[in-house]
């Protein structure tokens, strides 16, 4: 064992008069009674031991039969200077070593030792030796943090040299916080991976870890090193959807800038900042969808998305691009509608230019609850003499444009003629 360092003369312990309470609850007396007849135990025969938070004594024994016990004694030099406070009292006269624990590492004690009665009368201390613990473990040399990862960050370090070390204790912060909490502890030397889940993306995230002795002992804190979570990908480039096509809404767009995509998806919405609903699951080497929407003049608005390799999917806080099927056509005018001689003449002006013919709808009285419905399809002119009425037969009429898509316009309203019925001549 390691001989204290001894000073250079014998001195009386130099006591705390406040009576203030030290390690197990001890409280150094005010005046300590000295028995000058008692044996001393040997300074020669002191020994120790000192680890980084606890020092070991070893002591011969003293061989007065008086002596039922012993006071150790203890002052931080660092803190105390020379003020002693008794620290223990060992109950045993043949115990011969004792371990003085919970010390602060790297730290410069002053021990004596006395021997003493059952009813409390000690003899002169031993000389007065210093002890420095030993100082902290050196700190975990080597950590790394890697980016890129979704929504995770892997955190490596290098085992500790020291095999006391039991475990890792690994804390985490944000440039936003600058609050450091325990993130996990990792049991065993040599474990020396953890990977933090379930982050934000595009985050910068920083970690220290700390190393500990099985003795409950930590390091200093490691260096502190910094990683960023991935980015979600970008969205697909100019968007384009149409708003020319009947009953349909075709989206064209340009290819995300992230490298990594696997897929693209379409998302659709009746309203800008409505819920979008996905519409469509496409590969990267397709850039373009057609929207079948059974409807005209149905605007729609849309958003692409693109999927990466790890399935991070672009955010949908994204402008909306607007389209829309093409139109109903502008019904035409009704100009001119009577009777004629025997026949029924329409005659009507275009509402439209993507107008390329025209439908009359002709309803036909047959009695007074009951009629007959005609249609006639494909006329091309501004014009229809319907010959096929009968005198005193109630004609209802309505026409509708027709564009080369067979997109129909609204209905015009309802004109009705009748031919009369020539009267008897008596």
């Amino acid at each position: 064992m390691k001989k204290l360092i001894k000073t250079t003369s014998s001195i009386l312990l130099v006591l705390f008069v406040s009576g203030c309470q030290v390690q197990n609850n001890l409280t150094t007396p005010a005046k300590p009674k000295i028995d000058t007849t008692l044996e001393i135990v040997s300074s020669d025969s002191l020994r120790s031991i000192p680890d980084m938070t606890a020092v070991a004594f070893e002591w011969q024994k003293v061989d007065d039969p008086r002596v039922d016990r012993y006071y150790l004694y203890r002052a931080n030099m660092q803190e105390d200077g020379q003020k002693f406070k008794r620290v223990e009292v060992i109950k045993n006269r043949y115990t011969t070593h004792f371990t003085d624990q919970e010390l602060q590492p790297n730290t410069q004690y002053t021990y004596a030792l006395s021997a003493a009665t059952k009813n409390g009368f000690e003899s002169r201390p031993t000389k007065s030796y210093t002890v420095t613990t030993l100082p902290r473990l050196d700190a975990v040399s080597y950590i790394q943090a890697i980016s890129d990862l979704p929504r995770q960050i892997k955190i490596l370090w290098r085992p500790h040299e020291s095999h006391r070390v039991e475990k890792y204790t690994l804390e985490k912060t944000s440039p936003a916080t600058s609050r450091w909490s325990k993130l996990k502890t990792v049991s065993g030397r040599l474990n020396i991976e953890y990977i933090d889940s379930d982050l934000k993306d595009n985050v910068v995230y920083m970690y220290r870890v700390t190393a500990r002795t099985f003795d409950g002992i930590d390091t200093l804190p490691s260096e502190i090193v910094k990683a960023q979570t991935k980015a979600l990908p970008f969205g697909a480039e100019n968007l384009v959807a149409t708003n020319n096509q009947p009953r349909k809404i075709s989206l064209n767009w340009e290819p995300s800038k992230s490298k990594d995509i696997i897929r693209y998806k379409v998302y659709s919405s009746s309203r800008a900042n409505g819920s979008f609903k996905e519409r469509a699951n496409v590969n990267t080497d397709v850039l373009a969808y057609d929207d079948l929407v059974n409807e005209d003049g149905k605007i729609v608005f849309y958003k692409v998305t693109a999927v990466d390799k790890d399935y991070l999917e672009t955010s949908l806080n994204m402008n909306a691009v607007m389209g829309s099927t093409l139109i109903k056509i502008t019904k035409p005018i009704m100009t001119l509608a009577q009777i004629q001689g025997e026949k029924a003449i329409l005659n009507w002006q275009s509402g439209d230019d993507r107008t390329v013919s025209y439908i009359i709808h002709k309803k036909i009285k047959e009695d007074l609850f009951n009629y007959k419905n005609e249609t006639y399809t494909n006329i091309t002119d501004l014009r229809y003499e319907d010959q096929d009425i009968i005198r005193g037969v109630e004609y209802t009429y309505r026409l509708q444009a027709v564009d080369e898509f067979g997109i129909l316009s609204e209905k015009t309203s309802e004109t009705t003629l009748i031919l009369p019925k020539l009267q008897e001549v008596n």
